[in-house]
């Protein structure tokens, strides 16, 4: 085990990427729980962190965090400092994509619909970051054999090719399938190969007609299935939002008919007057 941990870890020098996935990932959970417990008003968390009456909001520490490890990686490249800086870098990425939401809306969408891009994006960079510490380099390691290099290869071809599928996702708008099908391939590979959303950059320049309506159907269909097990997911890791729309299928709420006035009264008929008897001879 300590072989295999010096020469695929700490020759390679992936030990501070390690610990940057490992602080990024501990720091988010530890951010959600801290978040939840202050909006259920339990725990030691009652109050927000505010200075002046001005609410601190969590990204302001994690971009300072970011810039400290940044300048400490740039100027004490050595250990344990860069080990140090590595851990910096993850908590502070952390806590400033937890409110990414915030920060492109510019606005406090983080327990709104808007603010699942959040959790989104900190599941797409944990993602990145564990596939280039799995990734195998040719590269970095010395004394290999010419199996242990054609394994290398291929093994790094793959993580290209499997990284080309990812975007391919991405440009056709499956940026959840693309979040998945970073731990799971074949779903990439799945949804790489079906057709693209609706309002996709692949859509818009490759669809039209017939094509375009199919993709259509197929995201409503898609949608109906499968997103309230998505909520469900995503209300289980980061909270469920507050002023969720009600769903497309539910019945449209109709307002109460207005009271309709009386009718107004009308006028006995009138009998016709009997015509005048002619004057007796």
């Amino acid at each position: 085990m300590s072989e295999w941990w010096y020469d695929n870890i700490v020759e390679p020098a992936k030990l501070p990427l390690l610990l940057c996935l490992v602080a990024f990932v501990v720091t988010f959970l530890l951010t959600r729980v801290v978040t939840r417990m202050i909006r259920a008003g339990v725990g030691p968390f009652r109050n927000n962190v505010s200075a002046s009456g001005v609410h601190i909001h969590h990204a302001v520490p994690g971009i300072i965090l970011l810039i400290l490890g940044a300048l400490m990686a740039l100027r004490l490249p050595e250990s344990p400092w860069f080990e140090i800086a590595a851990v910096l870098v993850g908590v502070g990425t952390s806590l400033v994509l937890d409110e990414f939401a915030l920060i492109l809306h510019l606005d406090d969408v983080y327990w709104a619909n808007e603010g699942r891009i959040s959790v989104e994006m900190i599941g797409l960079v944990a993602a990145c970051i564990g596939l280039a510490l799995l990734g195998f380099s040719p590269l970095g390691v010395d004394d290999l054999t010419v199996g242990d290099l054609q394994i290398r290869i291929t093994l790094l071809v793959g993580v290209l090719v499997h990284g080309g599928l990812l975007l391919i996702c991405v440009l056709k708008g499956k940026y959840r399938s693309a979040l998945i099908g970073c731990f799971v391939p074949l779903v990439a590979w799945i949804s790489a190969v079906r057709l693209a959303r609706p309002g996709s950059w692949w859509a818009r320049h490759r669809y039209r007609g017939r094509t375009l309506d199919r993709c259509l159907q197929r995201e409503a269909h898609f949608d109906e299935q499968w997103d309230p097990r998505w909520q469900w997911l995503s209300d289980m890791i980061a909270g469920a939002p507050t002023g969720r729309p009600a769903p497309t299928n539910a019945p449209a709420p109709t307002d109460p008919p207005a009271p309709t006035d009386p009718p107004a009264p009308t006028d006995p008929p009138t009998r016709p007057c009997p015509a005048p008897e002619p004057p007796a001879r």
